[in-house]
């Protein structure tokens, strides 16, 4: 698919996906024409990278942790992973719990006051 096509079918722009590109986290082939042609694969792959985005990870860090999500191994062993990439992903992994745990709290106290919202209307409607 076209570049175009792949941005549509992402949610992302087509300057997003050629920055996806120029950092390594997607390829295409280039056509006859030149022009860049992607694969259905690629469509997922955008997808994550849009999603890792949004969760705060850095296109770094996205790097370091694709092949993982491309393919897991058991046990998983990537040749030539250097500390500071294993210690930069620990400390990605600890902000996101750390946002994970801040994001339920606020959750559940939305959650309680719809609930106390719900329970004051239906006193009222008993009541009125």
């Amino acid at each position: 698919m076209r570049i175009g096509e792949l941005a549509a079918r992402a949610g992302a722009s087509t300057r997003q996906v050629r920055f996806y590109e120029a950092k390594g986290l997607i390829t295409s082939r280039r056509g006859a024409n030149n022009y860049r042609d992607y694969s259905e694969a690629t469509l997922g792959r955008v997808q994550q990278i849009r999603e890792l985005l949004s969760a705060g990870l850095s296109t770094q860090v996205i790097a370091a942790i694709l092949p993982c999500l491309e393919s897991p191994r058991d046990p998983i062993v990537f040749e030539g992973v250097l500390p500071e990439t294993t210690a930069r992903l620990e400390r990605e992994r600890d902000r996101l719990t750390a946002r994970i745990e801040v994001l339920t709290r606020n959750r559940d106290a939305v959650a309680a006051y719809l609930d106390e919202l719900r329970r004051r209307s239906e006193q009222a409607e008993r009541s009125g």
